[in-house]
C-alpha cells in the first residue's frame, strides 16, 4: 500500500509536469495556463452541480427511510472529482471529469464495486480455510 501512495504521489505529479510543458511548447505558454484555469472552473461548476444533486436525492432517500449508500458512493466520488479537477494538469482533469459525469461515474462505480467484492470474497476465503 505504502509503494502504491508512493507512486501516486511521486509518478503522477511528474506525468502531469511532463505533459503540461509537452502542451505548452505546442499551444504556447498562456494558452496552457487559460486551459488548466478553464478547466478548474469548468470542473468547479460541475462538481457543486453534481453535488448539490447527490446531497437531494440523499435527503430525499433518508427521508422515506432508505439508506442513502448510492448516494454516499456518489458524494465521495464527486468529492474526489473536486479535488482532482482544481489541481492542476491534464490527466488529473480527465480522471475529475469522468468521476463528476453521472454516466461515467456509474460506469466507475460498477468497476470499483466488483473489485472491492473481489477483494472481500478472497479475504473470506482465506479467513475460512481450515488447516
Amino acid at each position: 500500500m505504502f509503494f502504491r501512495l508512493f507512486l501516486l504521489f511521486t509518478l503522477l505529479p511528474v506525468i502531469e509536469l511532463a505533459i503540461l510543458i509537452k502542451v505548452g511548447t505546442v499551444i504556447g505558454t498562456l494558452n496552457t495556463i487559460t486551459l488548466v484555469i478553464g478547466t478548474a472552473v469548468v470542473g468547479s461548476f460541475m462538481v457543486r452541480k453534481e453535488g448539490i444533486g447527490v446531497v437531494y436525492r440523499f435527503q430525499r432517500n433518508m427521508r422515506e427511510g432508505i439508506f442513502p449508500a448510492e448516494e454516499l458512493i456518489d458524494g465521495a466520488m464527486v468529492l474526489v472529482a473536486g479535488a482532482l479537477l482544481v489541481t492542476p494538469g491534464f490527466v488529473t482533469d480527465i480522471i475529475g471529469f469522468l468521476l463528476v459525469f453521472p454516466v461515467s461515474r456509474r460506469r466507475i462505480k460498477i468497476l470499483v464495486r466488483r473489485h472491492i467484492e473481489k477483494k472481500i470474497s478472497s479475504s473470506i476465503n482465506i479467513h475460512t480455510r481450515r488447516f
